[in-house]
């Protein structure tokens, strides 16, 4: 159950820097719908991050958090706000995602 809420805090970090990469670009209502979106997905990817951490060690489920974070970030940018994806972008972001996932074979929880 740890490790699932760990991949939803995970997720949920994605979804709070997507929120607030849209919401720079926006402005009047759409601003403050995107600054909402991003306060509740701050509130519960913490919240998740906390209950995982209450079974899983500090260290691998902060690790796996930001790698969560950063990878599907990384990818949210590709696809959605048309960042380069380059060969060695694409190299270091599958390195993350086996980093992600060598962490949870070798965890012992």
């Amino acid at each position: 159950m740890a490790w699932i809420l760990l991949i939803l805090a995970g997720l949920l970090e994605v979804g709070f820097t997507t929120c607030l990469s849209k919401a720079k670009e926006t402005s009047g209502t759409a601003f403050w719908l995107w600054l909402i979106g991003f306060f509740i997905s701050v509130v519960f990817s913490m919240y998740f991050l906390y209950k995982a951490t209450q079974t899983l060690p500090m260290g691998t489920a902060y690790a796996v958090w930001t790698g969560i974070g950063a990878a599907g970030t990384a990818i949210i940018g590709i696809f959605l706000f048309k960042e380069p994806a380059g060969l060695w972008r694409i190299f270091f972001i599958a390195t993350l995602i086996g980093s992600i996932i060598g962490l949870k074979y070798v965890s012992s929880q």
